[in-house]
């Protein structure tokens, strides 16, 4: 078995890494090359184009980061779909629930099958095996390939049809910087009248309210990460696609149309770099407290 790997950014990384502790081979591709070199350093073999890391594989994984980023290493003559006849093309981006079901029918014409299957968690869940991965599409197709992604991450969810997984990630992404948004204004409210921050976030992170998604991710108030976990502005991709989603099935996101126009206010600010954590900051700027960011060395 070998796997092929297209997009090599954090994620994509992380993935090529897991394969090869489990010994699979892997062949991959990135847009810049450079960013392969730790991986080919670890037993990666490179492929000159998507289409000849498709060659080369009996799977092929793609982590991009939107529908245009897919469509480039999809299509034409040097893309995906040349060469997937008789392979399976498992696409893990968070992308439009439409364009990976049209990906679907045109994987289909060529002669391929394609299984849907977004992630949730991060680089650090990857690395301490903890990635969950949630799959649409043949259910048989996915039985085949299951010690893959089981590799990658070892839940794997068999959700239902082509566009139902990705559909799944963005109903839970929505809820991630929605919480943050939320925690942010409770923080706000303890530190203006007095309590010290790291006082207040010690005790709303050790209470009922503080959910597993919180409870790693809003230490980062305390210092960002110099290179961001999820910056705003794939954050607010994603709310982006759940906006669109909801007014499309006729679903009110009150509470994720105004996260999406705070995650806008950092982009205007300044911030949208940072971590989407950041957000607490945004709130403090917007209420007249301007404070320095602690960063990590």
């Amino acid at each position: 078995m070998t796997v092929g790997m297209v997009g090599l950014g954090e994620m994509g990384s992380g993935f090529v890494e897991r394969l090869l502790l489990a010994k699979i081979d892997v062949i991959g591709w990135n847009r810049t090359k450079s960013k392969a070199e730790p991986l080919l350093a670890k037993g990666m073999k490179w492929g000159d184009s998507p289409r000849a890391v498709t060659a080369a594989s009996d799977v092929v994984l793609t982590m991009v980061t939107n529908d245009q980023a897919l469509s480039a290493v999809s299509d034409g003559a040097d893309g995906i779909l040349a060469a997937i006849k008789g392979k399976t093309l498992v696409e893990m981006s968070t992308v439009g629930v439409a364009h990976v079901q049209a990906l679907a029918q045109k994987t289909k014409a060529a002669g391929g099958e394609l299984l849907d299957a977004p992630v949730l968690g991060s680089q650090v869940s990857i690395q301490q095996g903890k990635l969950l991965i949630m799959v649409g599409g043949d259910k048989a197709a996915l039985e085949r390939i299951r010690p893959t992604l089981e590799a990658i991450g070892p839940k794997v969810f068999h959700v239902g049809d082509v566009g139902q997984a990705k559909t799944m990630k963005i109903a839970l992404n929505l809820q991630l910087s929605t919480q943050i948004l939320a925690l942010s204004e409770g923080l706000l409210l303890a530190v203006k009248s007095g309590i010290p921050r790291d006082v207040a976030l010690d005790i709303m992170l050790s209470g009922a309210t503080a959910s597993p998604m919180l409870q790693y991710r809003a230490p980062l108030i305390k210092e960002q990460p110099q290179k961001a976990w999820f910056d705003c502005t794939m954050m607010q991709k994603d709310l982006d696609l759940a906006l669109a989603l909801g007014e499309k099935l006729g679903v009110p996101l009150p509470t994720t149309s105004t996260t999406n126009a705070w995650l806008t206010a950092a982009r205007g600010q300044g911030l949208s770099h940072h971590d989407f954590s950041i957000l607490y900051y945004v709130l403090a700027n917007a209420a007249g407290e301007k404070l320095e960011i602690p960063m990590a060395k």
